[in-house]
């Protein structure tokens, strides 16, 4: 099985952290799923008791209740005899892990289902762009900086009077997802950081988080960037409340890992240089990725 996110579902360092090594059972019906064909399109997957660790395998998206194996056209020649199932290619289908998190319903309520661009047209593209060449398995998503970049535009511009005055506003936009951003794993989360150009070196001031919280996180509010929607936040100053009108640079960061508290938290006063390092999260593994940059009022200004 090529390499990723699906190879990875039991066995990942991240998922084996969050779900203390599956202690939550609850997260091992879509990380060893049994076959979709024979738990039925669109229903919640359950789990296998057998070849776990193989995670979401070959089998769970390709077997058949018949013994056959779905496929994009049918051909008796292969041992494996594959059968068209147009089936695969239904967001339905894959609904039933990643509608856990209302990934397909955002996807749903959206103009991409309006556009008929499915789940596969992003995150599982034929491999030359043709249908016969087939389609990549390494699940674009999360782990790709490159979709990560297409799919939330970040610009800044001159507050307006509306705004507050002379000072700086800054937009994400969700230009490129297909569903919200970040989305389909609570422990995703997206963070805007600024600091003056003046210090280059200086702490990070923390501007917002997108994220969705978890069941018992009641007191966090859902932050998650909606489809085909952008979110503005004006540049203040932390002590007085005042616009800030001097050049800033501003960086948006994605993260996989978990998150259990709110890094607006009033108890951190400071930022550490490098936005990667989470202060509360000290054990868990760095993966934070940079993924937009912009400079307001420099002389390298990208907004």
């Amino acid at each position: 099985m090529a390499p990723g996110p699906h190879a990875d579902a039991w066995t990942g360092a991240a998922v084996r952290k969050l779900s203390g090594d599956f202690s939550n059972q609850d997260c091992i019906d879509c990380h060893a799923p049994q076959p979709i064909f024979v738990t039925g399109i669109g229903n919640r997957v359950l789990p296998r008791m057998a070849r776990r660790p193989e995670g979401v395998d070959c089998i769970a998206c390709h077997a058949m209740p018949d013994g056959r194996v779905a496929g994009t056209y049918s051909d008796e020649k292969p041992a494996c005899r594959p059968a068209e199932a147009p089936d695969l290619s239904r967001p339905e289908f894959c609904s039933g892990c990643h509608n856990q998190h209302l990934t397909v319903d955002q996807w749903k309520d959206s103009s991409w289902a309006e556009r008929r661009i499915t789940c596969l047209d992003c995150h599982m593209p034929y491999r030359d762009g043709t249908q016969s060449s087939g389609r990549d398995h390494s699940m674009h998503g999360g782990l790709s900086l490159d979709m990560l970049k297409m799919a939330v535009e970040l610009t800044g511009a001159r507050s307006t009077e509306a705004d507050g005055g002379n000072g700086w506003v800054v937009t994400l936009d969700n230009v490129g997802a297909g569903h919200k951003f970040p989305t389909d794993d609570r422990s995703r989360a997206a963070d805007l950081f600024w600091r003056p150009l003046s210090e280059p070196d200086g702490p990070w001031r923390h501007l917002h988080r997108f994220r969705s919280p978890y069941r018992y996180e009641t007191d966090v509010p859902d932050t998650l960037l909606d489809v085909d929607s952008k979110e503005s936040f004006a540049i203040v100053d932390q002590g007085t409340g005042a616009p800030v009108d001097a050049p800033i640079e501003v960086v948006l960061y994605y993260k996989r890992s978990p998150f259990y508290r709110d890094m607006s938290n009033p108890e951190q006063d400071t930022w550490p240089t490098d936005p990667s390092v989470d202060p509360y999260e000290s054990e868990i593994p760095r993966d934070a990725v940079l993924v937009h940059r912009i400079v307001l009022g420099g002389a390298d200004d990208a907004k």
